[in-house]
């Protein structure tokens, strides 16, 4: 499940040809800022609200809105018809799709998004491929750096495998829906179609078509008043 194509549906990105010669999704991050560096034309179709910051190196869709404090440091390219929205900060080696939403307080880092992410609200992304319409709750992370030493590992045919990647945070598959609060360590994939409830702390791998439910169990006692 880790070729691009079982993850992704090729024709909602502009950018397909950085995954040729892929045999692992992952292996397109590797390419991202040659890639960016060759087929980068600066230009700025978009329309600003309020007082933002927009690198020179930046190519952004026409359509697009940047809101006020958006802060967007190149290289990037931003497709058409996006919501940039207040406080958004979006850096070094960036490709976002048509249609994407990139919301307050959310940072985007050398990552790739397909045509119509979500990643709305207090989100972190780094050194990651979101598919078609993937989404993220609100304060849901993405957490690219392991806390020891050496590259992400990925458990392929049930061993453990070498990404070649010091920083490497998820591959989440199209439609992939990641609930409020949530963390996925690095290494993380999730297959299309597939559902992490909020506040769930995830790694591994999670095939498609698949929910992961906490399981924690809640208490429901009688509300009684305070002795004085």
């Amino acid at each position: 499940m880790f070729k691009p194509a079982d993850l992704f549906d090729l024709r909602q990105t502009e950018h397909v040809k950085i995954f040729e010669g892929c045999t692992d999704a992952w292996d397109a991050l590797k390419k991202l800022k040659e890639y960016i560096s060759a087929n980068l034309k600066p230009e700025l179709r978009n329309r600003c609200i309020g007082r933002v910051y927009i690198d020179d190196n930046v190519f952004i869709g026409e359509g697009t809105v940047v809101e006020d404090g958006a802060m967007i440091k190149g290289p990037a390219i931003i497709g058409k018809n996006c919501e940039i929205r207040h406080n958004a900060y979006i850096r070094d080696y960036a490709i976002i799709g048509d249609g994407c939403v990139i919301g307050n307080s959310s940072e985007i880092k050398h990552s790739i998004l397909f045509n119509g992410c979500q990643i709305p609200h207090f989100n972190y992304v780094g050194d990651s491929i979101l598919g078609y319409k993937a989404h993220l709750g609100a304060g849901a992370k993405i957490s690219n750096v392991k806390l020891t030493p050496g590259n992400v590992m990925v458990e392929k045919g049930g061993v453990p495998f070498d990404t070649g990647l010091r920083k490497f945070g998820a591959l989440l598959g199209d439609f992939a829906e990641i609930g409020c609060n949530a963390v996925l360590y690095p290494g993380s994939v999730i297959g299309r179609n597939s559902v992490v409830y909020p506040n769930i702390s995830w790694r591994s791998i999670l095939p498609a078509n698949m929910i992961v439910k906490n399981k924690a169990a809640q208490e429901v006692i009688v509300r009684r008043p305070r002795e004085t």
